[in-house]
């Protein structure tokens, strides 16, 4: 019996105010909060247009959404408001977006306008978290993100049901989006009262430094002295994660995880949906086969195929589903190793260490890696989505071979056949192996000299036994032929199975040692990463932070957060005086002769006595010395040539 499906009636819920409606109604706001957070801005350098209308005083500059580099503020708030864009992105991959029916030719432009849009629409959201007029970015980014909660909770509760996951559809698959929502809610209403208190000096605005808390808190770790007898750490720490206090990681690396994690939700929804309709199409025509089978008697050898298709269909539907949750958990798994991985490179280059990457990767160029900012967001989401599907589908080929080599001969009473098989084939392999690692035990006992010192760990690499060594590589020249062909077509498998495995790495490149330039994930991995290393060095940005906070006025250098109060030093200390003269005696060595310790008498300064032989001989050399020196540098100075300053 065939039980067709029942598709939910939607005609109930075009007459309200869909979210997909709402995205292309929500234009024109977004266009007018754009507008005024530009208005507010002024721009640092004056345009053509400043002198046609000087009105606007520099005004509508560009406003920049997040700053993808060196940003560490509102890293999460950042991240969930990817997490609020991801629905407009995987809307613009149905058909729904499109309003009106277009020809195919015109698709592209379509889709290209579509993205122009969703962009232009999401926009507001970070343009009110990153804006420094902090009220008038949250009271605008207030009413724009209360407006998406309250349309996109009225049509996910008004109209639930979809055509493929059934009556509670749009709850399951818009939750992630409704909560970042939220989220973001909460964020602005924070940034209005901060600021309100701010203005009522309730509360002290924070300082705007070059460099963040946690980085001075690690260069710091760096001068102290690293202690003898360290706590040792734990097996999670060691294994799985070691929390570091003093690393945040960028808004970007954020916004992609949470991205990710939310594609391969929906992917994941995704796939478990439409597999279920495509294992229905199938048992439908497997039906209807069956129905021709046996309305035929001609056909008894399709007859005899049926049992064995519908065998197959029904393991392979159990298989699918089973391999997908742990697609899933790899893939979530590979997005947390991922952000590890990146916290590992990174300081490690801090470290200054470059032997962990390929040697041709240790001075990418310049414009590659600043374009490598740009490019790994996006194909790190493409890598995790499309990773998930290979490796569900390699999961899927290896389920169903242990299900037809293992599963089903103990069901059908054919354990013992199924025994003797894996029994032959493991015993094949076991001999393989035990040739190998006998070669290697028969080296080591036979034909290697003893060890020089008792505390080495293994014998030197110096050869014994000649002769007999010679005759032993002889024999197993043959052998070795025969087993060559076995380990090649194994080491070809094991290269499919990993590099399919770790597709969606990355950060570790799945070609062989002098290839890596033709993997374009791991490039553009290396670039990243050499950026941030160059803009986001604690050492350098503390570097950077003195030299700023050093030019400026002492009452304002100790407001910063990051700099200690210098000692006071004695204007009229010891080390002060001695430095003055060494440097007064240095650039006037004549006066050497004049001080008190030369003089024969010492109450007379005007009869200066006839000094040591010795010390007015070193007296005129520094002398001639100092005098050659102020000649060179006068003579090596560039000519200045002054211009007549022309009218700006």
């Amino acid at each position: 019996m065939i039980v067709e499906p029942v598709e939910p009636t939607v005609q109930d819920c075009l007459s309200g105010l869909s979210t997909d409606l709402f995205l292309h109604l929500s234009l024109f706001p977004a266009v007018l909060i754009t507008g005024v957070l530009s208005f507010l801005q002024r721009r640092t350098k004056s345009l053509a247009i400043d002198h046609k209308l000087p009105f606007l005083q520099g005004r509508f500059a560009i406003v920049v959404p997040l700053d993808t580099i060196g940003s560490l503020s509102n890293r999460w708030s950042y991240g969930f408001a990817f997490g609020a864009v991801s629905y407009g992105v995987l809307l613009l991959f149905s058909e729904n977006y499109i309003l009106f029916t277009v020809p195919p030719w015109a698709r592209a432009v379509v889709y290209l306008a579509g993205a122009m849009e969703v962009g232009l629409v999401y926009f507001p959201f970070f343009a009110c978290l990153s804006t420094p007029f902090r009220m008038t970015g949250a009271v605008l980014g207030i009413l724009y993100s209360f407006a998406w909660i309250i349309v996109t909770v009225w049509d996910t509760f008004t109209c639930p049901g979809g055509k493929i996951l059934g009556k509670h559809q749009k709850i399951i698959i818009q939750w992630p989006c409704i909560l970042s929502l939220v989220f973001l809610f909460g964020r602005f209403i924070y940034m209005l009262i901060k600021d309100v208190r701010i203005h009522l000096q309730l509360e002290q605005e924070d300082p705007e430094d070059l460099i963040e808390l946690h980085q001075v808190q690690h260069v710091k770790r760096l001068l102290r002295k690293t202690p003898v007898h360290s706590k040792p750490l734990s097996w999670f720490q060691r294994r799985v994660y070691e929390w570091d206090p003093h690393f945040k990681f960028p808004n970007r690396i954020i916004g992609t995880a949470i991205i990710s994690l939310i594609g391969l939700y929906t992917m994941t929804l995704a796939d478990y949906s439409l597999s279920g309709i495509v294992f229905d199409q199938v048992d439908r025509w497997k039906n209807t086969l069956k129905h021709l089978v046996t309305s035929c008697n001609q056909t008894e050898a399709l007859g005899t195929m049926i049992p064995q298709l519908e065998e197959f269909i029904h393991v392979a539907r159990k298989t699918w589903f089973a391999t997908t949750i742990f697609a899933s958990l790899n893939s979530v798994a590979y997005t947390f190793h991922v952000l590890a991985c990146y916290r590992k490179h990174l300081r490690r280059l801090w470290r200054g260490e470059k032997g962990f990457l390929p040697e041709k990767f240790h001075n990418p160029r310049s414009a590659v890696s600043v374009a490598s900012i740009a490019r790994y967001s996006g194909w790190q989401i493409a890598f995790t989505l499309w990773g998930y599907l290979i490796v569900h589908f390699i999961h899927f080929l290896v389920a169903l071979l242990f299900v037809y080599v293992i599963v089903l001969p103990v069901q059908h009473g054919k354990a013992l056949n199924m025994l003797s098989n894996l029994g032959i084939i493991t015993l094949t392999i076991a001999l393989v192996i035990a040739m190998v690692i006998l070669q290697v035990v028969l080296v080591q006992i036979f034909f290697l000299q003893d060890k020089m010192s008792p505390t080495d760990k293994q014998k030197p690499l110096a050869l014994n036994n000649r002769k007999a060594f010679h005759c032993f590589n002889y024999f197993f020249f043959f052998y070795n032929v025969i087993m060559g062909i076995s380990n090649c077509i194994l080491r070809l498998l094991c290269s499919i199975v990993v590099g399919t495995w770790l597709v969606s790495r990355i950060d570790r490149t799945i070609m062989q040692r002098g290839y890596e330039n033709m993997d374009v994930g791991y490039s553009t991995w290396i670039g990243m990463i050499f950026a941030d290393h160059y803009h986001n060095n604690p050492a350098m940005v503390c570097f950077c932070q003195l030299l700023v906070s050093n030019s400026q006025e002492r009452h304002m250098a100790a407001d910063s957060t990051y700099n200690n109060p210098p000692s006071e030093v004695p204007v009229n200390s010891r080390a002060r005086r001695y430095w003055a003269l060494l440097y007064t005696l240095l650039r006037n060595p004549h006066l050497i002769l004049l001080r008190k310790h030369n003089l024969t008498s010492p109450g007379t300064l005007q009869t200066p006595s006839a000094p040591r032989s010795d010390t007015r001989v070193q007296v005129w050399v520094m002398a001639a010395q100092t005098q050659n020196q102020q000649a060179t540098t006068w003579q090596t100075l560039p000519e200045i040539i002054v211009t007549q300053a022309e009218d700006c």
